[in-house]
């Protein structure tokens, strides 16, 4: 599990990350010959099982255009759909993924990129909407919910710097997040109050 991160003070989020680099030598590494990075995920997707982009989120100019992030999505659907595997190398990115009912998530970095590290993003995302959507994540439920993502994706990854990985603390801080939307908006609300309501359980178990 990493440090978390503390935002909203000046110089905290990069002193954060440096402490990174202290408790975890091979943070977006693999050797010592690769320059270090904090900059760990290139792309967080989820796709349907056509295949479809549901959410796509990228970090840098890999793939600057619409057109070709499609493409890409295309690409790495069609070599990881049909296989067991939870990691492949594809266009020279490192690609973590795994598949629940009709949706396909996956998180992408460098060649050089420590698997360890974005497979602890792929599952954190996954474990946070588990419990955001009372163990339902498929297709409709997502979609009725993708405000509650956003969320989740932001407190999990900023600009590609990974921020947390403990999925309780993902989901607590949606829910806190989430007080501030408008009572209207209510399929947002149902999201983050299932959130306070995990929460809420765990600590009574």
């Amino acid at each position: 599990m990493f440090p978390p991160i503390q935002r909203g003070i000046n110089g905290s989020l990069t002193a954060r990350c440096a402490a990174l680099w202290t408790t975890t030598p091979l943070f977006g590494r693999k050797d010592n010959d690769i320059e270090p990075s904090l900059y760990t995920v290139k792309a967080v997707l989820i796709l349907d099982n056509d295949g479809e982009r549901l959410y796509a989120k990228y970090y840098d100019g890999t793939y600057p255009s619409v057109k070709e992030q499609k493409a890409f999505e295309k690409n790495i659907f069609s070599k990881t759909h049909r296989t067991d595997s939870e990691i492949a190398l594809l266009e020279g990115l490192t690609v973590v993924y795994k598949s629940n009912i009709d949706l396909f998530f996956y998180v992408i970095g460098s060649s050089n990129e420590n698997e360890l590290m974005l497979m602890a993003v792929l599952n954190c995302l996954f474990d946070s909407l588990s419990q955001m959507l009372r163990k339902n994540v498929e297709r409709r439920a997502l979609l009725e919910n993708m405000e509650g993502l956003f969320l989740a994706v932001d407190e999990i990854v900023d600009g590609g710097v990974i921020l947390e990985s403990d999925p309780q603390q993902v989901v607590h801080r949606v829910a806190l997040r989430g007080e501030d939307v408008p009572y209207s908006e209510q399929t947002v609300t149902q999201v983050l109050q299932s959130a306070k309501e995990q929460i809420k359980w765990s600590l009574l178990r």
